[in-house]
């Protein structure tokens, strides 16, 4: 008699291969408006519900010499931006009447006014330089700069004379010159001291 046949094992079945997940999604982009909404700083809430009004983050460079010029570039393109950088210590003829007239022009066109003074003094010098001298910036700027080099004293300096006027600063955490040494572990501790300051700060550069 011959031997019965020998059975074959099917393989197992292959097991299926998921699909790979899909991407996650890019986190949406808020809004200039749902931004000013989390603002802390009162003149950073204030900027950013006017980058909203104007649909436009547009700011321009005055770094002209004479208070003419200035006027003239504020009245001429102020009603597109929403900041008018100045550097008030390289003009020739500066008067405190260009500065009314200069905060005439911001609250006619609607935008803000940006004195890049990028202060780096101790907290008491600071509030001097701010308040008084011939340039008098927190009678007219909303918004200036400073250096973080003294510490977090520089923006309680500041802080002192510009919170009750409504003003915000700016810290510069980092800078593109060459060979700056506004990087790393600087820029690190600028961040951390801009968001402790948060009334005052309203970001950093």
């Amino acid at each position: 008699t011959p031997p019965p046949p020998t059975l074959q094992k099917s393989p197992p079945p292959t097991p299926a291969i998921p699909p790979p997940p899909a991407p996650a999604a890019p986190p949406r982009r808020l809004s200039y408006g749902e931004r000013a909404g989390k603002a802390g700083c009162a003149l950073g809430k204030q900027l950013l519900e006017l980058m909203e009004t104007k649909k436009s983050n547009l700011s321009v460079a005055a770094d002209l010499p004479t208070c003419k010029e200035v006027l003239e570039l504020a009245d001429r393109v102020g009603p597109h931006i929403c900041i008018l950088k100045t550097h008030v210590d390289v003009m020739e003829d500066f008067t405190p009447e260009f500065a009314e007239e200069l905060k005439r022009l911001a609250d006619l066109h609607g935008f803000l006014i940006f004195e890049d003074r990028k202060f780096a003094d101790i907290g008491n010098t600071v509030a001097m330089q701010y308040s008084g001298g011939v340039y008098r910036i927190a009678d007219w700027s909303h918004i200036t700069n400073a250096h973080t080099v003294p510490g977090p004293g520089i923006i309680d300096g500041l802080s002192s004379v510009g919170l009750a006027k409504g003003r915000g600063l700016l810290l510069l955490a980092e800078m593109s010159s060459s060979g700056t040494l506004a990087a790393g572990g600087y820029s690190k501790q600028t961040g951390a001291m801009a968001k402790a300051k948060g009334d005052f700060v309203m970001g950093f550069i």
